[in-house]
């Protein structure tokens, strides 16, 4: 399944980073899931492609201007983002026009909402919950430095806030059959139907609206 985001053409991360980032078909699976989670040179490929898909779509914001017609200026700011060991800029951009000033932050494939971590970190560490065993889900969570109580508020967060979201009530009709809504967010992984390292990258862009809206850390 396809959003109506914009295109972007990458290199498949195996590519990027050639080790440990091999996508079988089936999806999220224990090696995939470790590999992003416990690898911190995984991550930063990751981050990279990531990286670029946001400054595309950044671009595109700019061309299209502020609402009232005036031009954008680039007036991004520092996020802190646990699991990335690097400094990161979120894209954002401030009307020229005086009396609007108005900012534009266009949504995004790296964050979740205000949450500390990236959100592939969330998305993926979630989604493993349904597939490893508590302990190796554990073994992550003190890799990555998410305590418990972190993670069930991620939890809780796919299955109200999210579920609520008028977006989500939109979206789910076009999932055949729909995801079952209690495995969030590893039922919606096996929705998309792209191959490879297409299929992470399709459910983060489908996830970029929730980038935008204030979420508990």
């Amino acid at each position: 399944m396809r959003t109506g985001s914009p295109k972007v053409k990458l290199k498949p991360l195996w590519r990027v980073a050639p080790q440990g980032l091999n996508f079988p078909n089936d999806g999220v699976n224990k090696t995939i899931g470790e590999n992003y989670l416990s690898d911190q040179r995984s991550r930063s490929a990751l981050w990279s492609v990531l990286t670029k898909i946001d400054a595309e779509a950044a671009a595109q914001a700019r061309t299209q201007g502020c609402a009232c017609g005036g031009a954008l200026h680039r007036a991004n700011y520092t996020r802190k983002v646990r699991g990335i060991e690097e400094d990161v800029k979120r894209d954002s951009f401030c009307c020229e026009r005086e009396g609007c000033r108005r900012r534009t932050t266009p949504a995004s494939v790296r964050f979740l909402g205000r949450r500390v971590y990236a959100g592939f970190i969330v998305v993926l560490l979630s989604a493993l919950r349904h597939r490893l065993t508590v302990s190796r889900v554990t073994v992550l969570q003190e890799q990555l430095g998410v305590d418990r109580r972190t993670l069930e508020r991620w939890r809780v967060w796919w299955q109200e806030q999210f579920l609520r979201s008028a977006t989500w009530r939109t979206e789910r009709g076009r999932f055949v059959p729909p995801p079952d809504e209690t495995t969030l967010p590893w039922s919606l992984w096996k929705r998309f139907r792209a191959r490879g390292s297409e299929r992470l990258l399709d459910l983060l862009r489908f996830l970029r609206p929730w980038s935008i809206r204030v979420a508990p850390a």
